[in-house]
């Protein structure tokens, strides 16, 4: 019962988390129709050094109180995850308050970090201290959830998330609306409401922990009643060891946003073209493209990464076998989805461009949109791979290797940036971020051979296979474009037309070739089967 019951919860989990990302990717087209350029612009600005802040505040909080509260559950210590969650939330009212102060205050120094034109200065500014307001209550939301999850109780969470990504999604479009066409407001006004709706949104995620707490406190304490089996922890040794789980959390959270960051802070030095089409560029790699491109990985990584918990159970037991097949499941199941995903958007990126930031007085800017998305897509494949193995040295108690790739990968990133800026235009940025999360991923991927002695010519078949059957998709998919005239069109129709036809054409090709060769059954059934046998033996 208990198996079934976490199983249940990370299903719910991983569906909610999923969705609240996917609606917090979709949102910015229409807001983008609402705001155009510069509304993107300015709302990224803020949200970039707010997620930094944020995942700081929060020291990566829901899943490592959930590792804590759960590991000491398990040893019938109920009373440690009680006194953590006590105290940390006096802890996380103050890392919130702390966090606000420094954004709010802060926020005309982190926009000179930006090294943005002065017209920009004093809107980025207000963005900023508008955002930072959130800071003030997060943190504690978090604290909850993961105590919940320590419990195997996911379903506090899975609401909370998808009840704040509604309403922050709905207060950003709705007034939006209200301020741009309804009173004839400006874009900033549009984007300081925009970033507002991170305190609101947070608002009614910490109302529905709240009631979810006030609903289930006497159960839990009844729990916390029972027997202990082991000598009272300091708080000292609880957060030491707090601290320790959270920090790889906090690391791959706050990868992309490093990233961006510092994409950011070099844009206006480094690309020599018109503010405009600067703007454009950083709008497109930071929050318009950028938001596309997570798409396919936040699919792939949600199916993936729930294969993780059996990473970790059969490494508990030190049947490496198991951990090997697992980790080839994982590996193989990302790829499949991410490569074709990745690569169809890269071949159609000025298609998707013209149908989701239609601009018809602005063509040059469709354009570069287009270039950059069809450059930025096969970037997909890069994050979700070092999404999943991250989680998977996680899994294996190799965390310090998660700080190590990922500084690994910022240096390279941040030498990079400006020499690729220089030579490759708008592109390159694209080009040093693929650098530095490649070293990333090969610097986890030693590690994982090292600690569990897999080797990744396990999947060397299967990703022979995903290559053939991608190229194919794409020739495909380019003859379509002959057809209709070339692979870009100002016409947003004859774009939508042919978007999807080559969609639903490649896809097709796709996934009958992977049916036909039984790719497919072994990516899918395998990953079934060995399910199958976790419970099975679990049982």
């Amino acid at each position: 019962m208990a198996t079934s019951k976490m199983i249940r919860g990370t299903m719910i989990l991983t569906v909610a988390t999923f969705f609240s990302r996917f609606l917090g990717i979709l949102f910015v087209i229409p807001y983008y129709w609402l705001t155009g350029e510069e509304g993107s612009f300015l709302y990224q600005y803020a949200y970039t050094p707010y997620a930094i802040m944020l995942s700081i505040s929060t020291m990566g909080l829901p899943l490592a109180v959930s590792k804590f509260v759960s590991k000491y559950n398990a040893l019938g210590d109920y009373e440690a995850g009680r006194r953590l969650l006590k105290s940390g939330i006096f802890i996380m009212l103050g890392t919130g308050l702390i966090g606000f102060l420094l954004m709010f205050f802060g926020a005309p120094k982190i926009a000179e970090l930006f090294d943005i034109p002065s017209s920009y200065f004093d809107s980025v500014v207000l963005v900023i201290r508008v955002v930072s307001i959130a800071i003030l209550i997060v943190p504690m939301m978090s604290l909850l959830r993961g105590y919940f999850q320590g419990f195997q109780s996911m379903g506090p969470t899975a609401v909370s998330q998808v009840v704040e990504q509604i309403v922050r999604v709905a207060f950003i479009l709705i007034g939006a609306f209200v301020v741009v066409k309804v009173f004839g407001g400006s874009v900033v006004i549009a984007a300081a409401l925009a970033t507002f709706a991170a305190f609101v949104g947070a608002v009614a995620g910490l109302y529905v922990m709240m009631h979810y707490w006030v609903s289930r406190r006497n159960k839990i304490s009844r729990m916390n009643q029972g027997p202990s089996s082991r000598r009272r922890l300091s708080l000292f040794s609880m957060y030491k060891e707090l601290i320790t789980y959270a920090i790889p959390f906090v690391a791959v959270g706050i990868a992309m946003q490093l990233y961006q960051l510092i994409d950011q802070s070099m844009a206006f030095h480094y690309l020599h073209y018109s503010r405009e089409v600067t703007r454009a560029v950083i709008a497109d790699l930071t929050m318009n493209d950028q938001k596309l491109v997570m798409i396919p990985v936040t699919l792939a990584t949600s199916l993936a990464v729930s294969a993780v918990p059996a990473i970790v159970a059969s490494y508990a037991r030190g049947k490496m076998k198991d951990v090997r097949e697992k980790i080839t499941q994982a590996l193989q199941l990302v790829l499949f989805l991410t490569v074709p995903a990745a690569f169809g958007l890269s071949v159609l990126g000025n298609m998707v461009h013209v149908v989701l930031y239609y601009n018809p007085g602005q063509v040059e800017l469709m354009q570069i949109g287009g270039k950059i998305l069809t450059w930025y897509a096969p970037t997909a494949i890069l994050f979700a791979l070092f999404q999943v193995l991250a989680s998977i040295v996680q899994g294996i108690n190799r965390q310090k290797v998660t700080l190590i790739a990922l500084g690994a990968g910022v240096v390279v990133k941040i030498l990079l940036n400006p020499v690729c800026m220089k030579f490759f235009g708008m592109i390159g940025p694209v080009i040093a971020t693929n650098a530095g999360y490649a070293l990333s991923i090969m610097i986890i991927a030693a590690a994982v051979r090292k600690a569990t002695a897999y080797t990744f010519s396990l999947i060397a078949q299967q990703v022979i296979h995903i290559v053939v059957y991608t190229t194919i998709m794409i020739l495909l998919i380019r003859l379509i474009f002959f057809f209709f005239g070339g692979s870009f069109t100002a016409s947003r129709f004859m774009a939508f037309l042919i978007l999807i036809i080559s969609v639903l054409a490649g896809a097709a090709v796709y996934l009958l070739l992977a049916r036909y060769t039984g790719l497919l059954r072994k990516v899918l059934g395998k990953s079934h089967k060995a399910g199958s046998q976790s419970r099975h033996s679990k049982g």
